[in-house]
């Protein structure tokens, strides 16, 4: 950390409750599956659930870079995505309420939001669609007081304890439109409820946050949970989607960062030949090497952050960060894992854990060729490969 970081209060204060969390907590709240509520209490009684959530609804009225920067400081504490993955639908998840959400949904739901009371999730993704956000078809029909919805969402972390669902569905068929983005609908709709139905995935790693597959048999939502205006839900969401990235980017770098750190500790610690392992070129050149690349990431997720909080087109700097970061992060656990040699297939050791999560970055919540789709189509200008 720099000297003279703008954000050092800050940075201290998150390392100050990640400290009572070591890696124990999080390889066993991993290992059991279960939700680090002690770990999202301290949080949420801290006021670091509200970072971005603005004053007046009881948040911190912070941007996205100093979401960004608790997230990091999370991630690198050892707690990497199981701890991010607790609180960061709080921020992102609900952004497109704070900018689109009439005020009435605000003062209703924003409050609980910052207190840690209300968990939400996030209702995109479906299993005919994948990344092709716009071939949805999960429906919401008009009724009177509201809409109906029916379909399916998969990968919706958090959904089976949280009580809210930002959800996209379609309002108009996709064949109706002039554009593929447009008549899509945002809602903010119940989840403990009989329509819907909730079963976690069984998935490689993050295993205390669950992912889960989402159903919707009519489900009844009310006039007053739509968030902004009918048929512009993909314009709503994108306050949800670049933010989404750019924390997810900063999530990556802290994995990075305790990837780093348990190896270079390892690195001085182990001894063989008759020497620390980390004398020799072959370790410490590759963890080098990862340092300087998670640095030069760093630089993309900052640009990007401040380039949102200032009401700036963030789309190249949050996809770029999203990759950049991603591939730095993995390359770091990666190479954690080679310099603990076969401890690093260990437990005890925490870098199999770091790399897990670390993986999955470089997956969602977009993945590392799509991201090369958008940046060659948008910003180069090259034709449309897909």
């Amino acid at each position: 950390m720099p000297v003279d970081d703008p954000h050092r209060e800050l940075r201290e204060g998150v390392r100050r409750i990640c400290v009572d969390f070591p890696d124990e907590y999080w390889r066993e709240c991993d290992a059991g599956h279960e939700f680090p509520w002690t770990f999202y209490k301290a949080f949420a009684d801290a006021g670091w659930v509200g970072i971005a959530i603005p004053e007046e609804y009881g948040g911190g009225g912070a941007g996205i870079t100093e979401a960004s920067i608790l997230l990091e400081e999370i991630a690198a504490s050892g707690a990497c995505l199981n701890g991010c993955s607790a609180i960061h639908l709080s921020v992102f998840g609900m952004n497109p309420v704070v900018k689109h959400g009439t005020d009435e949904m605000k003062a209703t739901y924003l409050p609980r939001v910052a207190s840690g009371e209300l968990h939400v999730s996030f209702g995109v993704t479906e299993p005919d669609a994948g990344t092709d956000t716009t071939n949805i078809s999960t429906k919401a029909t008009k009724v009177d007081g509201g809409y109906r919805i029916r379909g399916r969402k998969i990968w919706n972390t958090k959904a089976h304890i949280a009580e809210k669902c930002l959800l996209l569905t379609r309002t108009t068929a996709l064949k109706a439109v002039a554009k593929r983005t447009d008549g899509m609908t945002l809602f903010l709709a119940d989840l403990q409820v009989p329509e819907v139905d909730i079963q976690p995935i069984p998935k490689l790693g993050r295993n205390a946050v669950a992912s889960c597959e989402v159903s919707f048999d009519d489900l009844f939502v009310a006039d007053a949970d739509l968030v902004g205006e009918e048929g512009r839900g993909f314009q709503h969401l994108l306050d949800g989607l670049n933010p989404e990235r750019i924390l997810l980017a900063a999530e990556a770098l802290g994995i990075g960062r305790a990837a780093i750190r348990r190896a270079v500790a390892y690195g001085n610690e182990r001894v063989v030949f008759g020497r620390p392992i980390g004398k020799n070129q072959g370790i410490a050149f590759p963890l080098a090497d990862a340092h300087m690349r998670l640095r030069a990431a760093e630089m993309m997720v900052r640009d990007a952050s401040a380039r949102y909080d200032a009401g700036l087109p963030c789309g190249e700097e949050a996809n770029s960060a999203k990759y950049l970061a991603a591939d730095a992060a993995y390359e770091a656990a990666d190479r954690a894992v080679q310099t603990h040699g076969g401890m690093g297939y260990a437990t005890e050791y925490d870098v199999e854990r770091y790399w897990r999560e670390a993986r999955l970055i470089r997956i969602a919540p977009i993945s590392q060729e799509m991201i090369l789709n958008y940046v060659a189509e948008h910003v180069l200008g090259l034709p449309r490969s897909y």
